[in-house]
Protein backbone atom coordinates (compact mmCIF):
# COMPACT_ATOMS: atom_id res chain seq x y z
CA UNK A 1 0.00 0.00 0.00
CA UNK A 2 1.50 3.56 -1.04
CA UNK A 3 1.68 5.73 1.88
CA UNK A 4 -0.07 8.89 1.83
CA UNK A 5 1.13 12.19 0.68
CA UNK A 6 0.54 15.39 2.84
CA UNK A 7 -0.58 18.31 1.19
CA UNK A 8 0.09 21.56 3.18
CA UNK A 9 -1.57 24.87 0.83
CA UNK A 10 0.21 28.55 2.48
CA UNK A 11 -0.41 31.09 0.22
CA UNK A 12 1.18 34.78 1.33
CA UNK A 13 -2.08 36.96 0.96
CA UNK A 14 -3.78 36.15 3.51
CA UNK A 15 -6.51 38.93 4.42
CA UNK A 16 -7.80 38.23 7.73
CA UNK A 17 -3.94 38.38 9.48
CA UNK A 18 -1.21 39.90 7.01
CA UNK A 19 1.46 37.24 6.22
CA UNK A 20 -0.77 35.06 8.61
CA UNK A 21 1.08 31.60 7.72
CA UNK A 22 4.52 32.48 8.72
CA UNK A 23 3.35 34.96 11.43
CA UNK A 24 5.42 33.99 14.67
CA UNK A 25 3.21 31.97 17.32
CA UNK A 26 5.47 30.43 20.52
CA UNK A 27 8.82 31.18 18.63
CA UNK A 28 8.36 29.67 15.65
CA UNK A 29 6.06 30.79 12.36
CA UNK A 30 2.68 29.44 12.60
CA UNK A 31 3.26 27.20 9.38
CA UNK A 32 5.88 25.19 11.17
CA UNK A 33 3.44 23.37 13.48
CA UNK A 34 1.74 21.71 10.91
CA UNK A 35 5.08 21.02 8.96
CA UNK A 36 6.69 19.33 12.52
CA UNK A 37 4.09 17.16 13.41
CA UNK A 38 3.29 16.15 10.00
CA UNK A 39 7.31 15.33 9.18
CA UNK A 40 7.55 13.38 12.59
CA UNK A 41 4.82 11.64 12.10
CA UNK A 42 6.46 9.37 9.56
CA UNK A 43 2.68 8.93 8.60
CA UNK A 44 3.43 10.21 5.12
CA UNK A 45 5.92 9.56 2.22
CA UNK A 46 6.43 13.05 1.77
CA UNK A 47 5.05 16.69 2.91
CA UNK A 48 4.63 19.04 0.32
CA UNK A 49 3.88 22.91 0.92
CA UNK A 50 2.22 24.29 -2.10
CA UNK A 51 2.67 28.27 -2.20
CA UNK A 52 3.42 30.92 -4.48
CA UNK A 53 5.17 33.07 -2.00
CA UNK A 54 9.19 32.47 -2.32
CA UNK A 55 9.77 33.22 1.27
CA UNK A 56 6.56 31.01 2.90
CA UNK A 57 8.59 28.25 0.46
CA UNK A 58 12.14 29.11 2.14
CA UNK A 59 10.80 28.90 5.31
CA UNK A 60 8.62 25.58 4.80
CA UNK A 61 12.09 24.25 3.36
CA UNK A 62 13.71 25.25 6.54
CA UNK A 63 11.64 23.29 8.20
CA UNK A 64 11.96 20.25 6.75
CA UNK A 65 9.24 20.09 3.83
CA UNK A 66 9.34 19.38 0.53
CA UNK A 67 8.05 22.40 -2.52
CA UNK A 68 8.79 20.79 -5.41
CA UNK A 69 7.51 23.91 -7.34
CA UNK A 70 5.60 27.69 -7.01
CA UNK A 71 2.10 27.93 -7.26
CA UNK A 72 1.12 29.86 -10.17
CA UNK A 73 -0.16 33.57 -8.85
CA UNK A 74 -3.49 32.88 -10.62
CA UNK A 75 -4.02 29.51 -8.28
CA UNK A 76 -2.95 31.90 -5.29
CA UNK A 77 -6.48 34.77 -5.46
CA UNK A 78 -8.82 35.55 -2.90
CA UNK A 79 -11.18 33.84 -5.36
CA UNK A 80 -9.13 30.75 -5.83
CA UNK A 81 -10.91 27.39 -4.52
CA UNK A 82 -9.05 25.14 -2.18
CA UNK A 83 -10.28 22.57 -5.24
CA UNK A 84 -8.42 23.90 -8.06
CA UNK A 85 -5.17 24.55 -5.60
CA UNK A 86 -5.62 20.53 -4.92
CA UNK A 87 -5.76 19.60 -8.49
CA UNK A 88 -3.27 21.94 -9.63
CA UNK A 89 -1.00 20.18 -6.70
CA UNK A 90 -1.65 16.41 -7.86
CA UNK A 91 -1.09 16.91 -11.09
CA UNK A 92 2.49 18.80 -10.56
CA UNK A 93 3.29 15.86 -8.38
CA UNK A 94 2.15 13.29 -10.92
CA UNK A 95 4.21 14.74 -14.00
CA UNK A 96 7.30 14.89 -11.62
CA UNK A 97 6.90 10.97 -10.83
CA UNK A 98 5.52 11.15 -7.25
CA UNK A 99 3.03 7.74 -7.02
CA UNK A 100 0.03 7.97 -4.62
CA UNK A 101 -3.52 7.43 -4.36
CA UNK A 102 -4.48 9.25 -0.50
CA UNK A 103 -3.30 12.45 0.23
CA UNK A 104 -4.22 14.61 3.54
CA UNK A 105 -5.00 17.98 3.13
CA UNK A 106 -3.34 19.82 6.07
CA UNK A 107 -4.23 23.12 7.20
CA UNK A 108 -1.82 25.41 8.60
CA UNK A 109 -3.77 27.70 10.37
CA UNK A 110 -4.85 24.68 12.77
CA UNK A 111 -1.55 24.54 14.74
CA UNK A 112 -2.14 22.16 17.03
CA UNK A 113 -3.59 18.84 15.55
CA UNK A 114 -0.93 16.00 16.76
CA UNK A 115 0.53 13.07 15.70
CA UNK A 116 -2.33 10.73 17.33
CA UNK A 117 -5.31 13.16 15.53
CA UNK A 118 -3.66 11.86 12.11
CA UNK A 119 -2.96 8.92 12.90
CA UNK A 120 -6.81 8.49 13.92
CA UNK A 121 -7.99 9.70 11.00
CA UNK A 122 -5.84 7.52 8.67
CA UNK A 123 -6.95 4.44 10.56
CA UNK A 124 -10.89 5.47 9.81
CA UNK A 125 -10.35 5.96 6.13
CA UNK A 126 -8.38 2.61 5.30
CA UNK A 127 -10.56 0.82 7.60
CA UNK A 128 -13.84 1.83 6.13
CA UNK A 129 -15.67 2.16 3.18
CA UNK A 130 -15.23 5.76 2.56
CA UNK A 131 -13.98 8.35 0.52
CA UNK A 132 -12.67 11.16 3.04
CA UNK A 133 -12.38 11.61 6.40
CA UNK A 134 -12.56 14.67 7.87
CA UNK A 135 -10.95 16.23 11.25
CA UNK A 136 -14.38 17.60 13.26
CA UNK A 137 -15.73 19.27 16.22
CA UNK A 138 -18.68 19.18 17.85
CA UNK A 139 -20.10 22.65 16.84
CA UNK A 140 -21.33 24.94 19.87
CA UNK A 141 -23.61 26.67 19.09
CA UNK A 142 -25.61 24.37 17.24
CA UNK A 143 -27.96 25.62 14.51
CA UNK A 144 -30.73 23.34 15.87
CA UNK A 145 -30.63 25.11 19.17
CA UNK A 146 -29.69 28.77 19.78
CA UNK A 147 -28.39 30.11 16.95
CA UNK A 148 -31.12 32.17 14.63
CA UNK A 149 -31.38 33.46 10.75
CA UNK A 150 -32.71 36.59 9.16
CA UNK A 151 -35.61 35.88 6.90
CA UNK A 152 -36.45 38.19 3.92
CA UNK A 153 -38.08 40.79 6.45
CA UNK A 154 -35.26 41.36 8.46
CA UNK A 155 -36.62 39.12 11.05
CA UNK A 156 -34.59 36.48 13.26
CA UNK A 157 -36.26 32.70 12.46
CA UNK A 158 -34.57 29.26 13.51
CA UNK A 159 -31.61 28.42 11.50
CA UNK A 160 -32.42 24.61 11.41
CA UNK A 161 -35.87 22.84 12.56
CA UNK A 162 -35.12 19.72 14.07
CA UNK A 163 -37.73 16.89 13.39
CA UNK A 164 -38.59 16.95 17.69
CA UNK A 165 -38.98 20.41 19.36
CA UNK A 166 -35.42 20.93 21.38
CA UNK A 167 -35.45 22.71 24.34
CA UNK A 168 -32.39 21.41 25.47
CA UNK A 169 -28.83 21.70 24.05
CA UNK A 170 -28.06 18.21 24.55
CA UNK A 171 -30.94 17.15 22.74
CA UNK A 172 -30.26 18.97 19.39
CA UNK A 173 -28.86 17.11 16.72
CA UNK A 174 -25.07 16.55 16.77
CA UNK A 175 -23.89 19.30 14.18
CA UNK A 176 -19.49 19.19 13.15
CA UNK A 177 -17.47 22.45 12.41
CA UNK A 178 -14.93 19.98 10.28
CA UNK A 179 -11.18 21.83 9.95
CA UNK A 180 -8.04 21.02 10.00
CA UNK A 181 -7.15 17.64 8.03
CA UNK A 182 -8.68 16.11 5.43
CA UNK A 183 -7.94 12.43 3.58
CA UNK A 184 -9.27 11.99 0.41
CA UNK A 185 -8.89 9.52 -2.02
CA UNK A 186 -7.31 11.00 -4.92
CA UNK A 187 -9.06 9.03 -8.05
CA UNK A 188 -12.84 10.13 -6.16
CA UNK A 189 -11.42 13.48 -5.71
CA UNK A 190 -10.11 13.88 -9.13
CA UNK A 191 -13.73 12.41 -10.68
CA UNK A 192 -15.77 14.80 -8.87
CA UNK A 193 -13.58 17.74 -7.92
CA UNK A 194 -14.90 18.51 -4.90
CA UNK A 195 -13.85 18.16 -1.62
CA UNK A 196 -16.88 17.26 -0.04
CA UNK A 197 -18.44 14.80 -2.34
CA UNK A 198 -18.97 10.87 -1.43
CA UNK A 199 -19.23 9.02 1.66
CA UNK A 200 -17.50 11.46 4.95
CA UNK A 201 -16.55 10.22 8.12
CA UNK A 202 -15.64 12.33 10.85
CA UNK A 203 -12.75 11.97 13.00
CA UNK A 204 -13.19 13.97 16.18
CA UNK A 205 -10.91 16.94 17.69
CA UNK A 206 -10.82 18.37 20.76
CA UNK A 207 -11.79 21.84 20.48
CA UNK A 208 -8.22 22.68 21.11
CA UNK A 209 -6.50 20.35 18.71
CA UNK A 210 -9.21 22.23 16.24
CA UNK A 211 -8.57 25.71 17.38
CA UNK A 212 -8.29 27.52 14.12
CA UNK A 213 -6.89 30.76 13.64
CA UNK A 214 -8.36 33.13 11.67
CA UNK A 215 -8.77 36.47 13.21
CA UNK A 216 -5.90 38.42 15.88
CA UNK A 217 -8.31 36.76 18.63
CA UNK A 218 -7.68 33.18 17.59
CA UNK A 219 -4.01 34.49 17.77
CA UNK A 220 -4.58 35.60 21.17
CA UNK A 221 -5.81 31.99 22.35
CA UNK A 222 -3.71 30.49 21.06
CA UNK A 223 -1.02 32.21 22.71
CA UNK A 224 -2.56 30.85 26.20
CA UNK A 225 -2.89 27.31 24.51
CA UNK A 226 0.83 27.15 24.29
CA UNK A 227 1.18 28.60 27.57
CA UNK A 228 -1.06 26.50 29.23
CA UNK A 229 1.00 23.67 28.06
Amino acid sequence: MLKPICIIPARGGSKGVKRKNIRPLGGKPLIAYALESAINSNLFQDVIVTTEDEEIANISKNFGANVPFIRPQELATDLTTTEEVLIHTINELKRLGFEFDTIMLRDCTVPFIDEQDMKNALKLFFENECDAVFGAINAHPNPYFGMMELNEDGCLIKSKIPKNDVTRRQDAPVVYSVDGMFILNVDFFLKTKKISAGNIIPCELSKEHGHMIDFEFDFKVAKLLIEKT
